[in-house]
C-alpha cells in the first residue's frame, strides 16, 4: 500500500503540462498496443483469439477514456505532436 501512494504523491507533484504531456504519451502507448493485438488477432489460433478479443476490447476501452480526458482538457494531438512525443519518449 505504502508504494501506491508514494505513486499517488508523485502525480500530485507534475504541472498541469506535465501532466497533459503524459496523458498524450499514454494515448500513444494504447494506440500502439492496441495495433500490436489488432495484427497477433490476425494470426491467432484457438484460445488464444479470445486472449486477443479480450486485449482488444479493454485497449479500446482505455483508449476511448484517454481520449476523452484529453478532450476536457482541451488537448489536440496531430502526428506532429506524436512525432514530438516519441521523441521525448525515447530520449527521457
Amino acid at each position: 500500500m505504502e508504494r501506491e501512494y508514494i505513486k499517488d504523491e508523485k502525480i500530485k507533484d507534475l504541472t498541469e503540462d506535465e501532466k497533459n504531456r503524459e496523458l498524450l504519451r499514454s494515448i500513444i502507448a494504447t494506440r500502439r498496443i492496441l495495433d500490436e493485438a489488432h495484427k497477433n488477432f490476425e494470426f491467432a489460433e484457438e484460445d488464444l483469439i479470445d486472449y486477443y478479443t479480450y486485449n482488444i476490447k479493454a485497449n479500446q476501452a482505455k483508449l476511448d477514456y484517454l481520449i476523452k480526458v484529453a478532450k476536457t482538457r482541451g488537448l489536440a494531438m496531430d502526428t506532429d505532436t506524436q512525432s514530438k512525443l516519441d521523441v521525448i519518449q525515447e530520449v527521457g
